[in-house]
Parts: C-alpha cells; structure tokens; sequence
C-alpha cells in the first residue's frame, strides 16, 4: 500500500482510511456491503481490504479508482473471522482503521462523521455509531443513548448497538494498545466484545448515536442457533474478563445466556444450574426466566429468539 498512499496524499489531505472487509461464502451480500464502503461522502483515499477466510480469493474485485481502492487476500492466520481481521489489520498503513460484515451496509456519511469525531478528541482511540436492525424485513433502530460508552457500560452489557462494523479505530493505538483481534475465542464468538472490553479500558469508546449501519439478522448470521459455540465463548469471556463479574447485572445476563443456551441444546439440568446462579445475582435477570421456560418446553428457544430479534434484541 506504500504507493498507493504515496499518490492518494497528493490528491487529498485527508488520512487515509483502510476497511477490513471479511468475506466467506456469501458474495452477494459481500459486494453490497463493499458498494456501500466505496460509496462512503468521505472526501480521502480508503482502502478496502477484502479477506477470504476458508473460501477461495476473487481477484476481480481488485480495483483502483481513484480515492478509492480495493485489494484481496486470504486470511494468512487462524482460520475464523478473529484471524480473517487480523490478516486486514495488517495489511494496512493507513491512519485508520474500520471494519465491516460482509452482510452489513454503511450509509453514505458514516466514516466522515466518525473521522471528524476523532479529530475533535484527540485522546480518543475508537468511535461506533447506532445501527438499524433489518431481521427478515423487519427493521428497528437501536441507539446507546449516550455519546460515549466507559469500560463499565460493557461489563453490564455487550451493548449490542455497538457493532463491530461499525468500529472506526486509529491503527496504531489498536496494534500497539488495544491488541489485535483475540485469535483464541472459541470460533471468535464474542470477539468483539472482548475488543471494546479491552479498548474502553484505556479510553471509553466514542459513540456517533445515529444509525449510520444496516445490519442483518437471523439466519446468514454465522452464529445464528449455534448454542455450543455460544455456550464456549461466553465461559471464555468469564474466564478472560473476570471483571465482568464484578456487576451484579454483567454477570447475571452471562449466566442467564450460558442457561438459555444448555436450555436450547435440551440440557435442563444445566440450563436450571445457571439459570439458579443468574436469578441469585439479579432476580430481574429475564433470561433465567426465559431458559426455565424452554427448558421445561413451556416454549421453544427459536420462537423466542424470533421474537427477540424482530425488536431489534438478542439473548
């Protein structure tokens, strides 16, 4: 990418922006999302990186077009979406860093509204913004009320609205800093909580509270009703981030998850066991609630889960 900056600077003062773009077997929805990227008002070069993980590379995608760039490689680290990011991450030399699903979209203003934000905050390492849900035609706005989210915020909650792609970093404060993509979670479940866990400890996470990402719900998600990995990657969050249980309300949704889980997998016993330890720690906790339910087959776990994410929400 040397030459490429090298040229892009004499065009536009404006840093460079590199976009890491993980793709596995959906090309359709890849080429949307990378429309939208390309389509972006942000007046400097950006350069989107597009990484096959377990799929094979399509060169045709590569482009130069003025300020605007794409490159594609394989994923060259461990095989998943935490290695695939990685592989992107540095391949890059640009100022910036952002991510994005290769099933979500940006609208137009999202990287000038998030650049402009940064330059206003100097000390700040990282900015989100709100995104609208779109699950099987029905859409819903979630927005975090709040212009910034502290390290306390993600130890109560995943704060779902925060979405990996709409993740906007300064490159050298997430390699040197923050640290890479944790390539250890199981089948890199929850791998972007335990970024924003690790970023806003340093820095509490900028928030643009407008829905500048579409994202897309339900069944072309990769974790869509797989319980087990759920299961694995949330253990692996309590084992990695113990402060978590240090909020009766993190640790209560954690378990009331790990209950729904082994509930869908038709393991009441253990479903009660954590269901028990949520209610103790939080007896609002209503994911102990809602695993007792399918555990008992009272209700099915899809049907709450359809009903979840038509409101925009997710256990």
């Amino acid at each position: 990418m040397g030459n490429i900056l090298g040229n892009s600077a004499r065009k536009s003062a404006r840093p460079p922006v590199n976009v890491v773009l993980v793709t596995h077997n959906r090309p359709t929805l890849m080429r949307k999302a990378l429309e939208s990227i390309l389509s972006q008002d942000y007046p400097g070069l950006i350069v989107v990186t597009v990484v096959f993980d377990n799929a094979p590379v399509d060169y045709s995608l590569t482009s130069t077009m003025d300020i605007r760039h794409v490159q594609t490689v394989s994923n060259s680290r461990t095989p998943g979406l935490a290695g695939a990011r990685n592989t992107g991450i540095l391949t890059s030399n640009s100022e910036y860093v952002a991510f994005c699903d290769d099933d979500d979209t940006w609208q137009r203003s999202k990287l000038s509204r998030q650049i402009e934000l940064l330059k206003n905050h100097p000390d700040s390492e990282v900015v989100s913004t709100a995104m609208t849900v779109d699950y099987d035609g029905t859409e819903s706005v979630r927005r975090a009320g709040k212009t910034s989210v502290p390290y306390e915020d993600f130890l109560r909650s995943r704060m779902a609205m925060v979405h990996s792609s709409s993740l906007l970093f300064r490159k050298l404060a997430l390699v040197e800093g923050i640290g890479l993509v944790d390539e250890s979670i199981p089948n890199s479940m929850c791998e972007d909580w335990d970024l924003l866990i690790r970023a806003s400890k340093r820095h509490p996470v900028l928030h643009v509270d407008e829905p500048l990402i579409r994202v897309l719900w339900g069944g072309t998600s990769y974790f869509y009703q797989k319980w087990e990995v759920k299961n694995q990657a949330h253990k692996w969050m309590l084992e990695n981030h113990p402060d978590i249980l240090t909020s009766r309300v993190g640790s209560s949704r954690v378990f009331g998850q790990l209950a729904f889980g082994y509930a869908a997998l038709k393991q009441p016993k253990a479903a009660r066991n954590w269901a028990f330890r949520a209610l103790r720690a939080n007896w609002r906790e209503p994911r102990a609630y809602l695993a007792m339910a399918v555990a008992t087959g009272l209700v099915s776990d899809k049907r709450i889960v359809d009903q979840l994410q038509r409101r925009g929400r997710g256990i």
